[in-house]
C-alpha cells in the first residue's frame, strides 16, 4: 500500500523540485519488503486472537513510521536516519511536530508526502488494512478493536467494513471540499490540497515555516477554522448530519455538547484576553483566539500567531485546551471530550453519594446509564495518560530540557498535538532535540496515538502469557 503511495512522489517532475530517484527507491524497498513478508507468511494461520491484533496494528503503525522515512533518509533531505523517523512518525500519528527548519526549501513532492503520511494517519492505518486484509482472511473486527479501544460509540453500519466505508467517504468529502474552498479563497492548488489533507486530518504539517499565518488572510483563516471544527467531530454524527439530516442528534450528543461549549468558552476569554492588552481590534482577537483554539483541542496544531509571546496565563489556558481534545471517533488525540464527560459526571455522581449513601445514583450520558467498566476504564485511561506525561516530562528534564519544554513536548506527544512551548513553540522546529529525546517522542506519539492501552499492555506480563 505504501508503495502505491510513493508514486505521487515519483510523479515529482512534474512539481516544483525533482526527486524521482528517492521516491522510486523507496517505493521498491518497500514493495519488495511487503512481497517478502507475502511469500513467508504464505500458509499461516489466519485466525487472530485479540493478542495477535494488538501486535499487528503496532508493528503495522512501526513499518508504516519506517517505510515513511524513506523518501526523507534515501532522497537525502533529512540526512539523519533519526530526524527521518521521527517526521514520518510525526506524520503517521498526526502530531505535526517537525525538524525541517525551512519548509519552503523543500521539494513539492516531498511537501506532498509529508501531507499523505497525515492523511493516511488521520483516520488510522487499520481503517485501511480493513480493507486489504480480508483477502487474506484475517478477522478486521478484531483488529479495529484493537486501535479503538476506551470509550466505545454508535457505529455506522454493524458490518465494520461497510462502516469504515462510510467513513472514509465522509473523510474524502471534507478533504475535496476543504481543498476547493481554500482555492477560492486564493490559495493555489498545491498548497489547497496539502493544507486540506493535514486539515481534515488534524495534524498540522503546512507547506510554509510560519504555518497558516504564512497566508496573512483572513478567509483562509476562518475556512481551516470551520474544517478543523467539523474533522473534531465523532464521524458517526457526521454521517447522521450529512446522509440522515439528523441535526437533533448531533445536539443531544453530550460530548458534542461538550467539544462546542469549551471551544467557545475558552475562545471568549482568550479574546477578552487579547483585548485587554490593547494593541489589537476585536474581530482579529476573535478570529486569532477561535483559530488557536480549535487548532489545540483538535490537536491539529497550526498556528496564526506565535501565542507564546502573549502573557503567561494565556499559556495556561491553552494548555488546557491540549487536555480536552475533540470527540471520540474523530482523528483528533489527547484524552477527548467523552472521557471528559465521563469524569465529571462521575465526580458529580461521588459527591452526590457521599452526601446521600444509601441511595443508587446512576451517572448518565445520552440519557443512557454508564456501566461501571466504562467508568472504570475511562479513570484506568486518565491515569495513565498523566502518568505518562509526567513520566515524560521527568525524562526529557534529565536528557536537558528545561522544566517547561519538558513539560510541554511530553504533553504535545502524548497527545498528537504538534508544537509546544518556549523553544520548541508554533515559530519554532524541534530539530534542536537531542536524538534519545526525539526517539522517546516517537514512542509517546505512537502510545497516544494508539490510545495508550494498545501499547502498554506489550509491557505486561499477563499479555505474553499463553493463557
Amino acid at each position: 500500500l505504501a508503495g502505491i503511495f510513493f508514486l505521487f512522489g515519483i510523479a515529482s517532475p512534474f512539481l516544483e523540485g525533482n526527486d524521482f530517484f528517492g521516491f522510486l527507491a523507496s517505493a521498491l524497498t518497500t514493495t519488495f519488503a511487503g512481497l517478502w513478508c507475502c511469500v513467508i507468511s504464505k500458509g499461516c494461520k489466519t485466525e487472530f486472537s485479540r493478542r495477535d491484533s494488538y501486535i499487528t496494528i503496532t508493528i503495522c503503525w512501526i513499518a508504516f513510521g519506517f517505510f515513511g522515512s524513506l523518501p526523507y533518509w534515501l532522497g537525502g533531505h533529512i540526512p539523519s536516519f533519526t530526524d527521518a523517523f521521527f517526521e514520518s512518525m510525526s506524520g503517521f500519528t498526526t502530531t505535526g511536530a517537525s525538524i525541517l527548519d525551512n519548509i519552503e526549501s523543500q521539494p513539492h513532492a516531498l511537501l506532498l508526502w509529508r501531507s499523505l503520511t497525515q492523511w493516511l494517519g488521520g483516520l488510522g492505518i487499520v481503517f485501511f488494512t480493513v480493507a486489504i486484509l480480508p483477502m487474506f482472511g484475517i478477522d478486521k473486527v478484531q483488529l479495529f478493536a484493537a486501535e479503538s479501544t476506551g470509550v466505545s460509540h454508535r457505529k455506522v453500519h454493524s458490518r465494520v467494513s461497510v462502516g469504515s466505508r462510510w467513513i472514509f467517504g465522509i473523510y474524502m468529502l471534507l478533504t475535496v471540499a476543504c481543498a476547493v474552498s481554500l482555492k477560492v479563497c486564493g490559495m493555489g492548488w498545491f498548497d489547497a490540497v496539502n493544507h486540506a489533507l493535514t486539515t481534515i486530518a488534524t495534524s498540522g504539517f503546512s507547506t510554509r515555516q510560519a504555518s497558516i499565518g504564512a497566508f496573512d488572510s483572513a478567509q483562509i483563516e476562518y475556512i481551516i477554522t470551520l474544517f478543523m471544527f467539523l474533522s473534531g467531530i465523532n464521524y458517526t454524527l457526521l454521517f447522521l448530519l450529512l446522509f440522515k439530516g439528523k441535526v437533533r442528534a448531533l445536539y443531544r450528543n453530550t460530548e458534542f455538547r461538550v467539544y462546542l461549549f469549551t471551544v467557545l468558552g475558552f475562545t471568549a476569554v482568550i479574546t477578552i484576553g487579547l483585548l485587554a492588552q490593547g494593541n489589537i481590534g476585536f474581530e482579529k482577537a476573535l478570529r486569532v483566539s477561535l483559530f488557536q483554539v480549535i487548532s489545540l483541542q483538535t490537536t491539529t496544531g497550526y498556528a496564526t500567531a506565535d501565542y507564546t509571546q502573549w502573557p503567561p496565563y494565556l499559556w495556561m489556558l491553552l494548555s488546557f485546551v491540549m487536555f480536552f481534545g475533540a470527540c471520540g471517533g474523530s482523528s483528533t488525540g489527547a484524552m477527548k471530550c467523552g472521557r471528559v464527560a465521563i469524569l465529571a459526571k462521575s465526580i458529580r455522581g461521588e459527591f452526590r453519594r457521599i452526601l446521600h449513601p444509601n441511595a443508587v445514583i446512576p451517572v448518565r450520558m445520552d440519557g443512557a446509564p454508564i456501566s461501571q467498566d466504562t467508568r472504570a476504564t475511562v479513570l484506568t485511561f486518565t491515569c495513565l495518560y498523566f502518568l505518562l506525561i509526567f513520566g515524560g516530562w521527568f525524562v526529557f528534564m534529565v536528557m536537558g530540557l528545561d522544566f517547561v519544554e519538558g513539560y510541554s513536548i511530553s504533553v504535545s506527544c502524548v497527545g498528537n498535538i504538534g508544537p509546544a512551548l518556549g523553544t520548541l513553540g508554533p515559530a519554532y522546529s524541534w530539530s534542536a532535540l537531542p536524538a534519545s529525546a526525539k526517539w522517546l517522542s516517537t514512542l509517546l506519539m505512537l502510545i497516544g496515538r494508539l490510545e495508550l492501552f494498545t501499547i502498554l499492555l506489550m509491557f505486561t506480563t499477563s499479555f505474553w502469557k499463553k493463557s
